[in-house]
């Protein structure tokens, strides 16, 4: 299955990293005292007695090396002196079946929500609902913010250090430390640049090779044509026929539209209207490419890459 919109696009899978509680630390902080204990954010799911995370049985495997650096994180943490609580969350049970791989799926959702684009500016306290404020919340909530903010400075430099993540000309490099050391126990040995070179020009030609295989595809070349044809008539304007990026198409020209400020910057009334329109596009757009998408996706998971496709 391509890396479609839930995942790769607009939206990608995203681990909330727990933040800290310090407790008397003595390895790279000095004397250096820990705020008493308050509350905090909702790590999903609930952490064990023993500070981990059990791995539910049915993630995909991506997911499984979140799980995994995450309790690795909180007990390297432990080790130095430090408490820090695993959190993994991910958005990618919300919009799957946004793709339109289900078909049925895809039209229970698409008749409420549409594409998910504007969906969360009118559904506000609803959790399960993308881009929502309750939803925003959810995924950027800290389980251990509230003793960050209650750190003194040295607290905090001794806190970094640990974690061994620092922020340099704006970007995030990582030194020795628990961060790293938890990559490690996910995801193995960290690269050479040589070695993600080589990985990066490797799979780029895996996928060229994928893209052409589909796009040089009778049956799919056909039945894209087809539902160009049927978008046209429906007076929606097309931009591609390429059976690699029909499918995304008018998802993209939806998103192409939402404010800089982002969803929740509009009123009640504009939001309602937005969503109505997307709905009717994103319906329009399902019942168009359906022949398409059928016979798509099996062929897909013959040539897989990693696209936004849907």
């Amino acid at each position: 299955m391509a890396l479609n919109l839930r995942i790769a696009g607009l939206w990608p899978a995203m681990t909330a990293a727990g933040l800290l509680a310090l407790s008397g630390c003595s390895q790279g902080g000095g004397d250096v005292a820990a705020p008493a204990a308050s509350g905090g954010g909702k790590p999903s799911p609930t952490a064990s007695a023993g500070g981990e995370l059990t791995i539910p049985s049915d993630v995909d495997e991506e997911t499984k090396k979140q799980y995994v650096q995450e309790n690795a994180m909180a007990a390297c943490m432990r080790a130095k002196g430090f408490t820090y609580t695993p959190h993994v969350v991910t958005y990618d049970d919300a919009l799957s079946p946004v793709d339109g791989e289900d078909y049925d799926a895809a039209k229970k959702y698409r008749e409420k929500y549409g594409f998910g684009l504007y969906a969360g500016a009118v559904y506000r306290d609803d959790p399960n609902v993308f881009g929502s404020a309750a939803s925003n919340k959810v995924h950027e909530d800290n389980p251990d913010s509230a003793y960050l903010d209650s750190l003194t400075p040295a607290q905090k430099a001794a806190y970094e250090k640990a974690r061994g993540e620092k922020l340099r000309n704006g970007k995030h490099e990582l030194g020795p430390g628990c961060l790293r050391d938890a990559r490690e126990k996910a995801y193995g040995p960290e690269k050479s640049q040589a070695e993600v070179e080589r990985e990066t020009a490797e799979e780029s030609q895996r996928a060229l090779a994928a893209q052409q295989a589909l796009n040089g595809d009778p049956q799919l070349v056909s039945l894209a044509q087809e539902f160009a044809g049927c978008l046209t008539k429906a007076g929606i304007p097309v931009t591609t026929t390429q059976p690699t990026s029909i499918g995304d198409m008018v998802k993209f020209q939806v998103g192409d539209t939402t404010p800089v400020d982002g969803i929740l910057s509009l009123d009640e009334d504009e939001a309602l209207a937005r969503l109505t329109h997307e709905i009717g596009l994103a319906k329009k757009d399902l019942e168009c490419g359906k022949k398409f998408r059928a016979a798509y996706f099996p062929k897909h998971a013959k040539h897989p890459f990693e696209s936004v496709t849907g």
